[in-house]
């Protein structure tokens, strides 16, 4: 079990790279300066080492719209690994619809990664890879890709999540899961707090060497997919992934503690998220210096930041809940936004399904809310903002 890098005190380095624009140059000046505030790319990984580089391409989507990784951090990512030597570079993610490389090619990814010669690619199968050490999972549908790297570079997007509040760091691994396995997980692991806990046992188990957050453009509200892009001028850098969702928790005056991934990630050795525990480092042209969270807080955050703020619910509860048919929250279809395509009821996972066009194909599809796990696969896969959590 990977334990988090920390400093020689015990606290957990996060670095915050200040970038109010997309423009390449820009991008890469900034993490650049991020990055010398761990000691730069070879201080983290060989030369002979194979890399692969993995965004957030959860799906194919317009870039204004903050879905995913924006293509100017991939590319300023991969500059970086070829200026400290590191020449064996690949880039892939797997889509909960569609192709990875498809979603690259919307928002002109791969043109971008082209130019610093990383190929990208749709992530593929080799059969379930034991884990023992897990807690929650035992094992797990990897890809061959991720597999045969040497060190993972997890490039993330600051998003909110119906299930798990926000995804960033820990939830962004899950793109490492291939094909209809990554559906089939949320119904081994249906609840918040399970989900974290597998996610948590599969962070150790890959163990990135490094996490950077694309936060330039996040996105809030009804996110993973169908949110309100929101400028939030930054990219967070971590070898701790725990840490790096609690800096972004604590810039939108949301309780670290409250993300499942958060505080499972922490009992579970993962990283930390008290922020005494953390060591949150400025970056600029200037140089770097230790800040503190009140300060990053008030120069850098928003605390009107649409986000679930509502008390969380262990799992007790939740299967009581289930029991006698409550929830905090559930998915709903909005009809006026609704266009009929069926992605929602491809995307969800139960057998049986728990949406059908039961009043036929002309009307909106229709929960059976007995059968529903409350995955929000169904919300997170629509591609025309018409499913929300109410």
């Amino acid at each position: 079990m990977k334990e988090y890098s920390a400093e020689k005190d015990g606290r957990s380095r996060v670095v915050l790279a200040p970038c109010d624009t997309y423009e390449e140059e820009a991008v890469y000046q900034s993490l650049k300066a991020g990055m010398e505030c761990l000691g730069g790319m070879g201080a983290l990984i060989k030369p002979e080492e194979k890399v692969l580089l993995k965004p957030n391409l959860v799906r194919k989507a317009k870039l204004s719209r903050a879905v995913v990784t924006h293509p100017a951090v991939m590319g300023a990512a991969a500059r970086l690994l070829k200026e400290a030597g590191i020449q064996e570079i690949m880039a892939g993610d797997s889509c909960g619809v569609g192709a990875a490389t498809a979603a690259a090619a919307a928002v002109g990814m791969d043109v971008v990664l082209k130019k610093y010669e990383v190929p990208l690619v749709d992530f593929t199968g080799m059969g379930a890879v034991p884990y023992e050490e897990g807690v929650q999972a035992k094992s797990f549908f990897v890809s061959k890709e991720v597999l045969e790297a040497d060190a993972i570079i997890n490039v993330c997007k600051m998003k909110t999540h119906a299930l798990e509040r926000v995804t960033g760091a820990v939830k962004n691994m899950y793109g490492c899961i291939y094909g209809l396995h990554k559906a089939k997980g949320h119904t081994l692991y249906p609840s918040a707090d399970s989900f974290a806990r597998m996610l948590t046992d599969l962070n150790q188990f890959l163990a990135p060497r490094l996490y950077i957050m694309d936060g330039i453009m996040a996105m809030e509200g009804n996110g993973p997919t169908s949110g309100d892009p929101v400028p939030m001028n930054m990219l967070l850098i971590s070898q701790d992934p725990v840490a790096l969702d609690s800096v972004f928790c604590r810039l939108i005056s949301l309780k670290a503690e409250l993300v499942p991934t958060n505080y499972h990630g922490e009992k579970l050795g993962l990283g930390v998220w008290q922020e005494e525990r953390i060591r949150l480092i400025l970056a600029g042209e200037e140089g770097f210096g230790e800040i503190s969270m009140d300060e990053a807080a008030r120069r850098f955050g928003k605390a009107d930041f649409d986000v679930d703020r509502r008390r969380v619910k262990r799992d007790f509860w939740v299967r009581m809940g289930r029991f006698f048919n409550v929830f905090q929250k559930k998915p709903c279809v909005d009809k006026d936004r609704c266009v009929k395509c069926g992605v929602c009821v491809e995307s969800c996972p139960v057998e049986g399904k728990a949406l059908t066009f039961k009043n036929g194909p002309k009307e909106p599809p229709v929960y059976d809310y007995k059968k529903c796990i409350r995955c929000f696969c169904c919300q997170e896969m629509c591609p025309h903002k018409a499913i929300k959590v109410c």
